[in-house]
């Protein structure tokens, strides 16, 4: 089973690639990150806004729930290791 080539590797899957390749030069990977940049889809002021209200509000909602979940389950033990008002 270690002879199939999943288990093997080929030599092109190892990090840095095929040794007969030329590494890219800083100018050349500047170049082509600017052009996959210019790819990218960015989105309208109107979506930013959006995305920022949406955002805003789940993290506010998150905040109220964890806060009630630590308030309600402080005092769940407090109640529990101090015993009550039993006097």
């Amino acid at each position: 089973m270690a002879d199939t080539p999943a288990v093997r590797g080929r030599k092109n899957d190892r990090p840095g690639g095929d040794p007969a390749e030329p590494r890219t030069g800083p100018v050349t990977f500047y170049r082509q990150v600017v052009a996959e940049l210019r790819k990218v889809v960015w989105p309208t002021r109107d979506q930013v806004i959006t995305y920022f209200f949406v955002v805003m509000s789940f993290v506010l909602v998150m905040i109220a729930l964890i806060s009630l979940l630590d308030l309600g389950l402080g005092k769940l033990a407090f109640e529990v290791f101090t015993g009550g008002d039993d006097i």
